[in-house]
């Protein structure tokens, strides 16, 4: 499969770069008869975009979407989906000076390594500015999922530098999420949360955090063992994420520390008549298949590499050099990892469930 290509059978192939004309995607594989139009995507890449907020990149884009294939009179087609956004306030003069210097912790050497050349505008491909176009195709996957199986994706922030919120998976909203500027639901640690970020910010440094999110809905049946599980599907597609360091789902690591007579989900008969576990420590996947409960899941982001502080790096001549970066970026990324998240997560989902159906047609 294409390196630029995720899924199976909803397939999707992104592209673009950070300060280049446009970013977007081709999405393959969705079913027609959908209703569809550019209200049902803009409101989740209206969470993704920059500068939405003071504690986010200061870059101005509204980040229109527009389809241009594949959608006609209100429904798809059953044919490949042309999702594409302008970059208007792109600004690669803003680091010409880097083109000959390596970023530390930026993917400017390895990209070069690998191709041979690199594009040195905002990182270019590398740039978290292509996960756009990864929201786009997610919020068609969200609808379609939400559509025919009543599923509902909901990410959330728990952590962010050392504060961490205390959050109930099985009540929180997308309400409460986006109920203030951090998307942490609980609006008393958000607001610690926003304090530290202003103040790193000001130093010139960043942070990280985790985004934890909640499926419900999902279906028995979905996940393809032994090597497309669920599990491993959402790792795949959430550690694909720019900045992701670590995925866990369930009770995760800390659950290696527990005894199995506390760890094991107890069984009981559900009112479908089919069997529910009690607790939910597996997080909602038994032996890499969904079994009913709730997806529960985390998702680790490094600091943003971007900082003001005084780095030590090299040159493309060998030459050891010193780099204060400036520019506009985000002092730490979580908050509008959210809806990222919430898309990587939808398109495993859907992918997954079209692999089911086409079973048990």
């Amino acid at each position: 499969m294409p390196a630029n290509t995720f899924g199976e059978i909803f397939r999707v192939t992104t592209f673009g770069e950070s300060h280049g004309g446009a970013v977007g995607a081709v999405v393959d594989g969705c079913p027609p008869g959908l209703a569809l139009s550019t209200a049902d995507l803009q409101p989740d890449l209206d969470r993704r975009r920059p500068g939405q907020s003071e504690i986010t990149t200061q870059r101005r884009e509204e980040d229109v979407i527009h389809i241009l294939s594949g959608v006609f009179e209100g429904q798809t087609t059953g044919t490949p989906i042309l999702l594409v956004a302008h970059n208007r306030d792109a600004r690669p003069e803003d680091y010409e000076h880097l083109k000959d210097v390596y970023r530390p912790s930026h993917a400017d050497f390895t990209y070069e390594a690998k191709y041979g050349v690199r594009d040195w505008r905002g990182g270019g491909r590398s740039s978290a500015r292509e996960t756009l176009a990864r929201v786009a195709a997610g919020a068609i996957a969200r609808k379609l999922l939400r559509e025919r199986l009543g599923i509902e994706i909901v990410a959330y922030v728990e952590a962010v530098g050392g504060v961490r919120a205390a959050v109930d998976t099985a009540t929180v909203s997308a309400g409460d999420v986006e109920a203030n500027m951090m998307r942490c639901p609980d609006a008393q640690v958000a607001a610690e949360m926003i304090a530290l970020v202003k103040r790193l910010r000001a130093e010139g440094d960043s942070c990280g955090g985790v985004v934890g999110c909640v499926v419900r809905g999902v279906p028995v049946g979905l996940g393809e063992p032994v090597f497309d599980k669920l599990p491993a599907l959402l790792g795949h597609a959430l550690l694909s994420i720019n900045a992701v360091k670590g995925f866990e789902i369930g009770s995760g690591f800390a659950g290696s520390a527990m005894r199995g007579s506390d760890h094991n989900d107890a069984f009981e008969m559900g009112a479908d008549g089919l069997p529910r576990p009690v607790t939910n420590r597996a997080g909602g996947s038994l032996g890499g298949i969904s079994s009913g409960a709730d997806l529960t899941f985390r998702v680790a982001f490094k600091p943003t590499a971007t900082i003001a502080h005084a780095q030590q790096t090299v040159t493309r001549d060998g030459e050891a050099t010193t780099l204060a970066a400036a520019g506009r970026h985000d002092p730490c990324v979580v908050p509008r990892a959210v809806p990222i998240v919430e898309a990587m997560t939808a398109l495993v989902l859907v992918d997954l469930h079209l692999r089911q159906a086409g079973r048990q047609a």
